[in-house]
């Protein structure tokens, strides 16, 4: 068999590779059952079905139909952007609050992309905060500072 696709064939490596650590990892919690759920199930079978779809992925690449493609060079200024990003959120999500941080987190992030847009990364940025706020707040009723804690609005 000749791999048509690497970048499937290695997406599909990776997720099969994760989803068996999140797995492995997950039994050795207690399982519960589908009604009553311990805190192994949900990551448990969260792990198989990444497997599962590793698995596939990685097979897709192998067929003849597959588009023939290779990987580029790694790039590593988008990795220390999305990571830096993300290191910038955990340290500013208690000065700045939710709202704020969560609006720097996706402007910063995508300031990574090739297709780098002011106007969307800003509307990505707006519609996360509200979703943030709909599904966290509303719908949790989560509590955690909002705003910015020199503003003393949370």
């Amino acid at each position: 068999m000749r791999i048509r696709s690497r970048q499937d064939f290695w997406s599909g490596i990776m997720f099969l590779a994760i989803g068996v650590f999140f797995a492995v990892v997950a039994a050795g919690y207690q399982m519960g059952t589908a009604a009553r759920m311990g805190p192994g199930y949900f990551p448990f079978w969260l792990g198989v079905v990444l497997a599962l779809l590793g698995v596939v992925v990685a097979l897709t690449a192998l067929s003849p139909e597959a588009e023939e493609n290779h990987v580029d060079r790694f790039d590593w200024r988008i990795l220390a952007v999305i990571i830096g990003a993300v290191i910038l959120y955990g340290l500013l999500l208690r000065p700045l609050g939710v709202y704020l941080a969560t609006f720097l987190l996706v402007v910063i992030s995508s300031v990574a992309s090739h297709d780098f847009s002011w106007k969307v990364a800003v509307a990505n940025g707006i519609f996360l905060v509200v979703f943030s706020y709909l599904a966290f707040v509303k719908g949790l009723g989560l509590i955690f500072p909002l705003w910015p804690s020199f503003l003393g609005m949370n």
